[in-house]
Order: C-alpha cells, then structure tokens, then sequence
C-alpha cells in the first residue's frame, strides 16, 4: 500500500486516504448562504475520492468576509445548506471539514473576476478592523484597530461558529491564521504594532490566537480534529517566520491542535515569494520535525508522485491539494491508478473504471 493511500486516523476521525481537498473561495454566495454551486463543487471532489473535503473560508461575522460574495457561518439559517453539503458528501466517504475565518484589513473587496479591489462602504462595502490602523494597500482606507469590546466580538464569533460547524455536521474544523486575515495580522509585527497585550511580543502577539483556540474548543467535541492553517513565513524582511511558526506550533500542541496546514504569505502586497513545484513543503517538514506535531503540505503539488514522496519522506501527513483538485476532481481516483492501488469507486461510475 502506498502511503498516499494508506488511511490515518485523527483522533475519532479515520480519513481512506492523504489527499485534503485545501480550501479554496469560491465567491458564490449571497449573505453568506451556500447554495447548489457549493454543494455540486464540494460533493464533484467527495465522488472524485479525497479522503477529507475542507470548504472555503467562512466567515465568523458579515464584516469578516473577504467579499460579499463568501461562504460565512455566523448565524443558524446558514447550518441547513452546509448539512446538506456534508450529508451528501459523507454518502460517498469523505470526511467534512470547514476552516473558520475572518478577513480582518484585507476585507471588503469585490471578488477576483469583478476586479479584487477594496469596496467603499457607499459601494455596499463595510469598515474593516485589524490589529493597527495599517490598510494593506496605503491607499485603501485604514481599517479600524480592534478594541477590548472588538477582540471580544472576534473571539465570540469563532466560538459561536464552532457551534453552528458541529450542528452541521462537520467532523474537522480548520482555523484560518494564514494569507494575510486577521490572526495572522497579529501574529506578524508588519500588520500588529500595538502596545497593549496583544502586541509587541511573541507571546502577545500569539494572544488572540490562543484565545479563539481555546474558545473554540469549548464548543467543539474533544473527540474531533482541530486544526490551524498558518503561514509559515510572510516571506518579507521584519515579518513571521519559520522560526516563530516553530515555536508557535509547539504551543499549539499543547493546546490540543491536531494539525497545522503549513502555507506561507498573504499578510504584504510587496512579499518576494519564490513559488515553484512543493515549494512550501519544507515548512510542514520542519516543523513537524521540531514538534511532532501532524502537518499538512500545501503549493503546487500537481502529481500522485509528488505527494507519495512528500509523505515517503515524512515531510508531512496529509497533502493538501487545491488547483489541481479545480482541474480534476477526479485526480484522486486517478492517483490511485497510477501508483497501482485499488480504490472505491462510485458505484454509477464502476462502468467507467480501467483496470490499468
């Protein structure tokens, strides 16, 4: 058996394979509801054979959001569709997870293909917060430095979130502290230069975190898998690095945090980030090896080769897989057959399967 195809067990969870459907937008929805484009996308990858399905960002609170177009979670009437989604994706045997997110300064935009640019509030955009007035574009407007009451309000919504994700159905949640949002803008000394307790210092900085961690896991079972995307490196001069990603996911462990998702950058506009094949999978290599802690590896990792290899060498534990999953959903299926495994196929698609 192929370690690809080896199945693994994260506390109750037991996934069939190492393939992670990573999240990815998709700017499909209105006031945050799914609807049929995510139950087609998200159920097209459980047929296709990923072991565990993670949907897009969603947002904990409207003024979380990226666009008004994202995925969110921050009341019941959005539970029923996200069951659905969960329901019909754990028919064919994958395993649901959801990440959890707020976009913090980098809120507020129109989505890719309506051009990406910041949304005034007369244009039905909203006033955006972060850890210091500091927008991510000197010429948007500066977002508002969260409060006592505000960081509050943050850590309220993740934990009334992880509530709405377990009555839904969901069997792993995943916290978003990458790609430039709100926890890691205060993780990263570029976007946090306040002087109270959630500034200035490592563990200052790590404060808000840790705080949405641990209510977080005061709603969601302990029997179920936690994990935490971080940005291994800001890939800027002054920023997070691996080092601190290092130290931090150690104090995640601790904590009770399963796994952490291992991407880079986001957090500035001016990073110098040197993107080629697997070019991130050092990082969940490293800390992995520093902490024991379970990571997954994520950045262009196109082939059942490449993943097998990553895994073979015990740089990682799941792959994450997120462009090559929008080309083909059915690359699982397909990985299967070239590393020479047997694998389940749908039963409405059994007429289809090549014996080599």
């Amino acid at each position: 058996m192929t370690k690809l195809f080896t199945p693994i067990e994260i506390k109750d969870i037991k996934l069939r394979n190492r393939i992670t459907v990573s999240p990815m937008c998709q700017y499909s929805s209105v006031d945050g509801f799914s609807n049929n484009w995510h139950l087609v996308h998200l159920g097209t990858r459980a047929v296709g054979g990923a072991g565990l399905i993670i949907t897009e960002a969603a947002a904990v609170s409207p003024e979380g959001r990226i666009t008004p177009d994202d995925l969110g979670l921050w009341k019941d009437e959005h539970i029923p569709g996200l069951k659905e989604i969960v329901e019909f994706a754990e028919a064919q045997g994958a395993v649901m997870g959801i990440q959890l997110a707020h976009a913090g300064r980098k809120a507020s935009t129109t989505s890719p293909w309506k051009g990406g640019n910041f949304l005034s509030e007369d244009d039905g955009g909203w006033q955006t917060v972060a850890p210091s007035a500091i927008p991510f574009f000197n010429d948007n407007l500066a977002p508002a430095a969260l409060d006592e009451q505000g960081l509050l309000k943050v850590v309220e919504d993740f934990k009334t979130a992880a509530a709405r994700s377990r009555q839904a159905g969901f069997k792993v949640i995943e916290i978003h502290a990458a790609h430039g949002y709100l926890l890691h803008q205060f993780l990263s000394p570029l976007s946090n230069q306040r002087n109270d307790g959630y500034g200035g210092s490592f563990e200052n900085r790590t404060r808000l975190l840790l705080e949405v961690i641990t209510a977080v896991k005061q709603e969601w079972p302990s029997n179920l898998p936690l994990f935490v995307r971080i940005s291994a490196t800001d890939w800027a001069e002054g920023g997070w690095d691996l080092e601190s990603s290092i130290k931090l996911a150690a104090i995640l462990k601790e904590k009770g945090v399963d796994l952490i998702d291992c991407s880079s950058g986001g957090l500035v506009h001016y990073a110098e980030i040197p993107v080629a094949k697997g070019y991130q999978t050092r990082f969940a290599a490293d800390i992995k090896a520093e902490t024991g802690i379970l990571t997954g590896a994520v950045g262009l990792i196109t082939t059942a080769a490449e993943a097998e290899e990553i895994l073979e060498n015990g740089a990682a534990d799941l792959i994450f897989v997120g462009r090559e999953l929008l080309r083909n959903p059915y690359f699982p299926l397909e990985a299967a057959r070239e590393l020479g495994v047997e694998t389940q196929w749908p039963n409405q698609y059994l007429r289809s399967k090549r014996k080599k």
